[in-house]
C-alpha cells in the first residue's frame, strides 16, 4: 500500500523529541508523503523548513481562524511570500472556528475570504478548518473564486452533516477524514464516509491530535493514518488497499504531489 497523510502538524513541540523517528515510522507503515499545514505567522517558517529537510514532507501556509484576531493586510503579504517557497502545495490551514471563538467572527470572515482569494490567484488548493461554523464556511466558499474550480481544496477533518458535505462536493471540494471516524459514537460521520464518492476522499491524522482507535488518548502520528483508511474500507466493504489507492491518487491530484520516491 501507499498512503498519504494529508494533514499533520509535524512541527508541533509534541514531536520535538523524535520527529525524524516519527517520519521513519510513517514510512514503515506505508505512509510515503505527509502534508504539514501552518496555523500562524510564527510557524510558517517551521513547516516550510520541515518540507525542505525531509523527503516526502510538504507544506501548506496560512493563518488558522484561532490565530487571526489581529489580522492585517501585512499578514496576507507574509502568506503570499511563504507560498513561493519550495514544496508549498496549498494555502492552509484556514477557515472558521466558532467553538473556541478566539477571534471576532467578522475578522475570521475577512481573513478567510482574503486567503481564499490569494489561493485562487496563486492557483493553489486550500485546506479548510471548520468548527461549529458550517453554514458560514459554505457561504464564504461559495462566494469565493475557488467555487467550481477543478480541485479547489479539502474540508479537513470533516465534521459537518451530509447537507454540508453535498454543498462542498458540488463546489468541487474533497472531504478529509481523521481519527474520529473510528470512534464508537461516530455513526453519522461514518454514514457520510459511505456516501462520499471515492474520488473525493482523503485520509488524515491531524496529528498530534484526534488519535484513532486503538490509540485514542495518546499522541497521534502519521503512521496511524492506516487506522483511518482501514475503518473507511470496512464501512465501504472493500479492502484497505482500495481506499489507499483512491485516497493517495486523490491527494496527489489535489496537491499536485510527485510520485513517492
Amino acid at each position: 500500500m501507499d498512503l498519504i497523510d494529508t494533514h499533520c502538524h509535524l512541527d508541533m513541540p509534541q514531536f520535538d523529541g523524535d520527529r525524524t523517528a516519527v517520519i521513519q515510522r510513517a514510512a514503515a507503515a506505508s505512509v510515503s508523503q505527509i502534508v504539514v499545514p501552518a496555523i500562524d505567522l510564527e510557524n510558517i517558517t517551521a513547516v516550510t523548513d520541515l518540507a525542505q529537510q525531509h523527503d516526502g514532507v510538504f507544506a501548506a501556509v496560512g493563518i488558522h481562524p484561532n490565530s487571526c484576531a489581529n489580522w492585517t493586510g501585512d499578514w496576507l503579504t507574509a502568506v503570499r511570500t511563504a507560498a513561493a517557497r519550495p514544496k508549498v502545495v496549498a494555502i492552509g490551514e484556514i477557515g472558521l472556528d466558532y467553538y473556541w471563538d478566539d477571534a471576532p467572527h467578522d475578522v475570521q470572515h475577512e481573513a478567510l475570504a482574503q486567503q481564499l482569494e490569494l489561493a485562487a490567484e496563486l492557483n493553489l488548493p486550500v485546506i479548510i478548518h471548520n468548527r461549529d461554523s458550517s453554514a458560514d464556511v459554505v457561504r464564504l466558499l461559495a462566494a469565493s473564486p475557488l467555487a467550481g474550480r477543478e480541485n479547489p481544496g479539502v474540508l479537513h477533518s470533516f465534521s459537518g452533516d451530509w447537507t454540508m458535505a453535498q454543498a462542498a462536493l458540488e463546489m468541487g471540494f474533497y472531504l478529509g477524514f481523521t481519527g474520529p471516524v473510528t470512534f464508537k459514537k461516530a455513526d453519522d460521520l461514518r454514514d457520510i464516509v459511505r456516501r462520499t464518492p471515492l474520488d473525493r476522499l482523503l485520509v488524515e491524522t491531524d496529528a498530534p491530535y484526534l488519535t484513532p482507535q486503538p490509540y485514542r488518548g495518546k499522541r497521534n502520528q502519521p503512521a496511524y493514518v492506516t487506522y483511518v483508511a482501514e475503518r473507511i474500507a470496512a464501512e465501504r466493504g472493500v479492502e484497505t488497499a482500495v481506499i489507499a489507492q483512491h485516497t493517495t491518487a486523490n491527494a496527489r491530484r489535489l496537491f499536485r504531489l510527485p510520485a513517492a520516491a
